[in-house]
């Protein structure tokens, strides 16, 4: 360890969570109660040597990015979450549903830069058949044979699965049948029962949420998780949630990454909410690396962090900064200020500014490209 790192571990040791430190050094899980006096501890630097410890140890150097596009194709939904500025009624101003001739001509455009991953969620649209979700699927596979389609968070999952009558399995062996690769982490929130009523009702609970994505990874599909923080939770909802994903990767495996995604309040029920603090993000980054010891990748989305946060979140355990993006409408319609594209320059400078190795990857982390 170098001599600077060892004076601050120094510190850290002989501090209030000089304890949790020790068993971070062991190599130790975390407990519940551990997890909440980080979550409630103002000692950021404290929290973010242990995080960056254990990213080293369990993941090492490389920082992961891909080459991705996305692709909106409702934003007509019935659930209307009341933390959610994208949903719209039918017969709103600004809903839309893409054609699948307009799915085409998108990802035709995508040929250009030959994406590895096309990432798909939109809506709950009762209009739209699942016939329409199996076309799209193939459209994709056509167009873009090598890409992988990461496609339907649970909740959609779900619903599919509702208005089909095939169930969750049903649905999900029809679309891996059409190019199906893997799913997103959305829909997550805050798994809390008393959260969920209060920010989006209408949506399936923590629970079913939770059993969606078991039954995904028992049928060999890999999901990624996310977390919504920074609206009505309070830190020992985050802690729980959390927890909440680390057992059913113990019992399951599969899970890929980890995305903390702080809430965007413009446009929704809660604009009066104050955005999250850049304290409160890399805090909760570091959380995560601490208390989700059995996931390799934490995820810093640039889209809704920042690029520069995102960066500083490398020193805080993440080691992922997902993609190029190139098109993105939900957390945009909530108020992201930032661009909808960053080219791949943009990453290797932001990785190597922080001394750690690029690595392009595919959607489950296949090497595609390592650079010095």
């Amino acid at each position: 360890m170098p001599e600077r790192d060892g004076r601050i571990l120094e510190k850290v040791l002989a501090g209030p969570l000089g304890d949790i430190a020790e068993k971070i050094l062991q190599g130790e899980r975390l407990t519940r109660e551990e997890g909440i006096r980080l979550a409630e501890s103002p000692d950021l630097m404290a929290i973010g040597f242990m995080a960056d410890y254990a990213r080293r140890c369990r993941a090492g150097d490389i920082v992961y990015f891909i080459n991705n596009a996305h692709i909106n194709h409702t934003n007509i939904c019935k659930n209307l979450c009341r933390f959610c500025a994208f949903g719209r009624k039918a017969d709103a101003p600004g809903a839309f549903v893409l054609a699948l001739d307009e799915i085409a001509a998108k990802v035709d455009e995508f040929k250009h830069y030959q994406p590895t991953e096309v990432h798909i969620v939109g809506g709950l649209n009762p209009a739209l058949p699942f016939s329409y979700y199996e076309e799209m699927l193939r459209i994709v596979r056509r167009a873009l044979p090598d890409a992988h389609i990461q496609a339907f968070d649970a909740v959609e999952i779900d619903f599919l699965g509702e208005i089909s009558g095939l169930g969750v399995e049903g649905v999900l062996g029809r679309l891996r049948e059409v190019g199906l690769g893997s799913l997103p982490g959305g829909g997550a929130e805050i798994i809390n029962p008393a959260v969920r009523r209060e920010i989006c009702p209408q949506k399936i609970s923590g629970e079913r949420w939770l059993e969606v994505h078991r039954i995904a990874h028992q049928m060999g599909l890999y999901t990624n998780a996310t977390m919504l923080y920074g609206h009505l939770e309070c830190p020992a909802d985050r802690v729980d949630h959390l927890l909440r994903l680390r057992s059913l990767q113990d019992e399951t495996g599969g899970f890929l990454a980890f995305i903390p995604l702080p809430f965007h309040s413009e446009n929704t029920s809660f604009s009066h909410l104050p955005r999250s603090s850049g304290f409160d993000d890399l805090k909760t980054v570091a959380l995560a690396r601490l208390l989700l010891d059995n996931f390799l990748y934490i995820k810093s989305f640039w889209i809704m962090l920042t690029p520069n946060l995102a960066q500083i979140s490398l020193n805080f355990g993440a080691n992922d900064l997902d993609g190029t993006v190139r098109e993105e409408k939900i957390a945009h319609d909530a108020g992201a200020a930032t661009p909808q594209y960053q080219p791949s320059e943009s990453f290797l400078r932001m990785i190597r500014e922080v001394g750690r190795i690029p690595v392009e990857r595919d959607t489950v982390y296949n090497v595609i490209r390592r650079y010095s």
